[in-house]
């Protein structure tokens, strides 16, 4: 397991021992990343498990977005990525892959305790956020959202929810109704029924956090906008993240597995063009998320 300084470790000096860059050829303009200014981070997962994670991530954000404004389409908003949470939870049994994943987190980070470059009083701390996590989903009865699921309510908007359009007022009067009722009431029910996750949230947010900072960003050069580099499978990598300028005229798409992964830069004049691959050298910031 690699710990890069940050949220544990001091300040020290980490070798990038990820692999072997892709061979760069005839030198070609350079666009660089400023050492300043916002970034725009892409990230691809290399597990499914991650991949959920980002993926609930990305919908509880969402929820609490939408679930602050007082119109009737904030609570259509809400309600369908409510359901799409139910949706992923009804697919797998999350509450034990969580459960693995926090228990697997604790038995690497606890071997660190006699690590004397280790920030003891923060891993004492990350640990102990660990162990309260655990004993709330063990102490959790059943499946995660199992009620939800049985709620007949919300189970004729799902049904209605695969047909375009399927949930206008005259197909479902009994949601056209609860819409109908105060802002402070729907939001009230939207934040008991979001409760049912809690746990996986909080639970899902902080490996997450832990996978994102575990490993030094490095700068690299991807040749004619390409890039490549392979991992070493007795150090599995989570994520791969990459960060260019907020003002760069191209966006990275990532592809990968367990052995290596590959970063395209691509330009794309407007959404209605055919994005291409940039013939410049790209340079950008790299992070392998290894924990």
């Amino acid at each position: 397991m690699l710990i890069a300084p940050g949220p544990l470790h001091r300040p020290a000096h980490v070798e990038d021992n990820t692999g072997m860059r892709a061979p760069i050829q005839t030198p070609r303009p350079v666009t660089s990343v400023q050492p300043a200014g916002k970034k725009i981070c892409y990230e691809q997962p290399l597990n499914e498990r991650i991949r959920t994670f980002l993926r609930l991530e990305f919908l509880f954000r969402q929820t609490d977005h939408t679930l602050h404004g007082t119109s009737v389409w904030d609570s259509r908003a809400t309600l369908a990525s409510l359901l799409e949470i139910l949706n992923i939870f009804s697919r797998s049994d999350l509450k034990t892959e969580v459960m693995k994943e926090l228990e697997r987190h604790t038995a690497n980070l606890a071997r660190l305790e006699q690590n004397p470059d280790v920030d003891r009083t923060r891993l004492e701390e990350i640990l102990d956020e660990l162990d309260v996590l655990i004993d709330h989903l063990h102490t959790a009865n059943g499946q995660i959202g199992q009620a939800l699921k049985q709620n007949e309510f919300l189970t004729s908007i799902v049904q209605r929810s695969a047909i375009p359009g399927g949930t206008c007022d005259f197909d479902l009067p009994a949601y056209h109704y609860w819409l109908a009722q105060p802002a402070e009431d729907r939001a009230l029910q939207l934040r008991k029924w979001l409760s049912a996750f809690d746990a996986i949230r909080q639970s899902v947010e902080l490996v997450i956090r832990l996978t994102r900072q575990s490993s030094a960003t490095s700068r690299e050069v991807a040749s004619g906008g390409f890039f490549q580099r392979s991992l070493d499978v007795n150090l599995p990598c989570q994520m791969v993240r990459v960060a260019l300028p907020a003002g760069s005229p191209y966006y990275a798409e990532i592809s990968g597995g367990r052995h290596r992964f590959t970063v395209r830069f691509l330009e794309q004049k407007d959404p209605s063009s055919r994005p291409v691959q940039t013939e410049r050298d790209v340079e950008f910031d790299l992070a392998c998320c290894i924990i």
